[in-house]
C-alpha cells in the first residue's frame, strides 16, 4: 500500500483490458470462480428476504407497466427505502421467460452471484492498478477465499450487488481523481454508471459521494495553480455523472425522487432502524439494537481468513513506513488514488465504532466493505512480495509455501460447507465448528432447502400411498413450500404440525418436540433438523 505511481509497483495501468501475458493468472482464477457459479447456482436455499424483495420488484415493474398508475411498491413494507434495481430485473426475466418457481429462485442466485463476479473483476482491475497485477490477483483470491463473499452471493441478493456497485464506484473514482480537472468521458460515464447502479439499490450510496467529494477537495489542495478554477472545472467535468447517476437513482428507485426529503427519509431510517431482532456476538445473545460499536470490528476480525487478516496487517506496516512521503507534493499526488480506497475501507468501520446503529447478521449489512479490504490486502501481499525478492531464495520458498497452505486450508473449508460457505469462520472463532453458539450461523435459513429434500425422502420410504402431511417451518413458509413434495404443505398451525423442520440457529429447533428423523450438517455443524412429531400427544404437542 505505498504511495508510488502504478509503474513503480509493477504495473502500467491501461484504459481498456489488453490481454498481456500479466493478465492471465488473473484471467484464469476469474474463468475458475465463472465455472463455480455456474456448476453450483442452484444449490442454494431461499433467504428469508428474498421473498418481500422479489414481490418489490414485481410491484415496480407494475408501477412502469400501468404508466406509473400502480404505485403499491411504495406502500410495501419498507421496501420502497431501497432502490430496486436488482429485483426489478429479476421480475422482467420471470414475466418474460414465464419461470416456474422454483427456476426462479435458482435465476435469482445466478443473477446475484453475476454481480458477485463483477466484483471480483473490479477487484483484480483496481488493485492491480494500484499496486500490479500481482496485487490484483492475490485481491481476488483472497475475496474468493472469504466464505462472506464467496458464499454469500448467491443469496445474498441485496449486500453482493450492492457491495459490486459501490466497488465499481471507487473504481472509477481512483481513475478520475488524478485526471481532474478534465478526466476521460469514459470514466465519467464509468462513475455516473456506478453512482446510479449503487443508489439503485441502497441509499448506503451516499458513501461513495463522500468519497469522490473527499477526493476532489484533496485533488484541488493539491493543484500548484488556482485552485477555484480548477474546482470549477472539476465539478463541471463531474456534471455528466452527476446527471446519469441521477437517471438512474430515478429509474430503479423512482421513490427517492417522488418527494424532495425521500433521500434523507431513507437515510435517518436506516441510521435508526431497529426491530425485534436478537444477534450473537462471542457467545452473548442481545437486541440488534443493543450490538456495541465494536460489533463489525469483531464479526470482521472472526470472518476474514487468517492470510486476509495477514495481508491487511502487510499493508498497514507499509503505510506507516510510507507516511514520510507525504511530506512531498510528489509523494501526496501519488497517494491521492489510494484515498477514496482507504476511505471506502476504514470511514464505515469508523461510523460503526462511533455510532453503535442497530446491526445484525455478521457483516451482512457491510458487505461492501470487502472489496476495498480485500484491494489493501492484496497490495499488502504484493509488497510482501516485493521486499522478499530482495532477501534469501530460502526465505521465499518458505513464504510461498505457507501462503499455499493457508489457500488450501481456507478452501477446504469452504469445500467442507458447501453449500454454506458463508458460514465460514476463521480460527480466531474456533473455526466453521467452534463458531457454534458465539456467532451468527445460518441466520438465512438456507438449510431449509436440503432439510426439505430429507424431509421428502423419508416420506417417500413410508410408501404410504395418498398420506398427506402438515409441516411446521420455522422460517418463512416459500422457503420450504417451493420444494416440498406432494402430499405435504406448510402450516401455520404448530400444535398439530406432522412434522417440523427448523434452522439450528437462535435454537429454533427447540420451539417444538418430536423424534429428529433428519439433520443438515457442515463441518461438525449441526445447521437444520427435521423432526417427526406424529407421535406426541397432548402437551409434547406444545409449541415452546
Amino acid at each position: 500500500m505505498r504511495p508510488l505511481p502504478p509503474a513503480a509497483a509493477g504495473s502500467t495501468p491501461a484504459p481498456g483490458l489488453p490481454l498481456r501475458p500479466a493478465r492471465w493468472p488473473a484471467l484464469l482464477l476469474l474463468g475458475a470462480a465463472g465455472v463455480f457459479v455456474l456448476l453450483t447456482f442452484d444449490a442454494h436455499g431461499i433467504s428469508n428476504d428474498e421473498e418481500v424483495q422479489h414481490v418489490y420488484g414485481r410491484l415496480l415493474l407494475d408501477f412502469y407497466t400501468s404508466g406509473f398508475a400502480d404505485q403499491r411498491a411504495f406502500e410495501y413494507k419498507n421496501l420502497y427505502l431501497y432502490g430496486g434495481l436488482f429485483d426489478l430485473i429479476a421480475a422482467g426475466l420471470e414475466r418474460v421467460g414465464g419461470l416456474e418457481e422454483a427456476a426462479l429462485w435458482n435465476l435469482r442466485h445466478l443473477m446475484s452471484a453475476c454481480f458477485g463476479l463483477a466484483g471480483l473483476a473490479g477487484v483484480w482491475l483496481l488493485a492491480a492498478r494500484l499496486a500490479g497485477e500481482r496485487a490484483g490477483v492475490a485481491a481476488m483470491l483472497l475475496l474468493l477465499l472469504t466464505g462472506a463473499w464467496s458464499g454469500a452471493m448467491f443469496t445474498h441478493t441485496k449486500d453482493v450487488p450492492f457491495a459490486a456497485a459501490m466497488l465499481w464506484s471507487l473504481y472509477f473514482i481512483v481513475r478520475v481523481l488524478p485526471a481532474l480537472p478534465a478526466p476521460a468521458l469514459r470514466d465519467v460515464v464509468g462513475l455516473g454508471i456506478a453512482h446510479g447502479c449503487a443508489f439503485g439499490l441502497r441509499i448506503g450510496a451516499v458513501f461513495a459521494v463522500f468519497y469522490l467529494g473527499v477526493g476532489v477537495l484533496a485533488a484541488t489542495a493539491l493543484h500548484e495553480g488556482e485552485r477555484t478554477r480548477f474546482l470549477r472545472r472539476a465539478l463541471v467535468a463531474l456534471l455528466p455523472a452527476a446527471a446519469i447517476a441521477l437517471a438512474l437513482t430515478a429509474l430503479l428507485w423512482p421513490w427517492a425522487v417522488m418527494a424532495p426529503g425521500n433521500v434523507w427519509k431513507a437515510m435517518t431510517a436506516f441510521s435508526h432502524f431497529a426491530f425485534e431482532l436478537l444477534t450473537v456476538l462471542d457467545g452473548e445473545v442481545m437486541p440488534n439494537g443493543a450490538v456495541p460499536g465494536h460489533y463489525l470490528l469483531a464479526y470482521l476480525l472472526v470472518r476474514l481468513p487468517e492470510l486476509f487478516l495477514a495481508g491487511l496487517a502487510i499493508a498497514a506496516l507499509e503505510g506507516v513506513r510510507a507516511l514520510p512521503a507525504l511530506a512531498t507534493a510528489a509523494g501526496r499526488r501519488a497517494a491521492l488514488p489510494w484515498l477514496a480506497v482507504v476511505l471506502a475501507a476504514l470511514f464505515p468501520l469508523g461510523y460503526t465504532l462511533l455510532a453503535a446503529p442497530p446491526l445484525y447478521n455478521g457483516i451482512r449489512h457491510f458487505t461492501f466493505l470487502l472489496p476495498a479490504l480485500a484491494v489493501i490486502a492484496g497490495a499488502g501481499m504484493a509488497a510482501a512480495w516485493r521486499r522478499l525478492q530482495q532477501g534469501p531464495t530460502a526465505l521465499r520458498r518458505v513464504a510461498l509455501v505457507a501462503c499455499a497452505a493457508a489457500v488450501l486450508a481456507h478452501a477446504s473449508v469452504l469445500v467442507r460447507l458447501h453449500p454454506y460457505e458463508y458460514l465460514a469462520y476463521n480460527s480466531f472463532a474456533g473455526g466453521a465448528g467452534g463458531s457454534a453458539g458465539r456467532w451468527e450461523q445460518d441466520y438465512w435459513a438456507s438449510s431449509v432447502r436440503e432439510a426439505v429434500h430429507s424431509l421428502n425422502a423419508f416420506v417417500a420410504r413410508e410408501q404410504t400411498a395418498g398420506a398427506h402431511y402438515t409441516v411446521a417451518v420455522c422460517a418463512e413458509a416459500l422457503q420450504a413450500e417451493v420444494w416440498l413434495a406432494p402430499g405435504l404443505a406448510v402450516t401455520r398451525d404448530w400444535w398439530r404440525a406432522d412434522f417440523f423442520i427448523a434452522p439450528t440457529h437462535m435454537d429454533c429447533d427447540g420451539a417444538l418436540q418430536g423424534a429428529e428423523v433428519a439433520r443438515v450438517e457442515r463441518a461438525g455443524i449441526t445447521l437444520a433438523v427435521v423432526k417427526d412429531r406424529r407421535a406426541l400427544a397432548g402437551e409434547a404437542r406444545r409449541p415452546r
